[in-house]
């Protein structure tokens, strides 16, 4: 696996796939799912999933195949801030300009370069 480093500017690397193996789109689902991660349905809703109280705060990705590319959904997940820098979504592979970080996470990023790509090829299956 060839992973790329954390980009100074989370801008150069959306237009290609952080790693050079495939987006894994189960994996990508449970990545979404998982409570004890980051899961998208804390601010997201898929309305063809089961689990109870997702969110309501960000936009639904029903069909979010649709509108964004997979370039675009991976530069939102990389760091949305990027795109809209208001945006209350974390950037989830970069931590460049984080603030009141904890020190044992200060070097992390919430999501590995494969984890991206996985949730990216997930998101790509919700079109219609």
């Amino acid at each position: 696996m060839c992973l790329l480093p954390l980009a100074a500017n989370a801008g150069d690397v959306s237009s290609v796939p952080l790693t050079s193996t495939p987006g894994d789109p189960a994996r990508g689902q449970d990545i979404v799912r998982d409570t004890g991660r980051a899961s998208c349905l804390i601010c997201h809703a898929i309305s063809a999933m089961p689990d109870r109280d997702q969110g309501t705060l960000g936009p639904s990705l029903d069909a979010i195949a649709t509108r964004y590319t997979e370039a675009e959904l991976r530069q939102r997940i990389v760091d949305a801030r990027t795109l809209a820098p208001d945006t209350i979504m974390p950037p989830y592979y970069s931590n460049e300009g984080l603030v009141r970080i904890g020190s044992r996470w200060a070097q992390s990023t919430i999501y590995s370069a494969q984890d991206v790509e996985d949730v990216v090829a997930f998101l790509m299956t919700l079109g219609d």
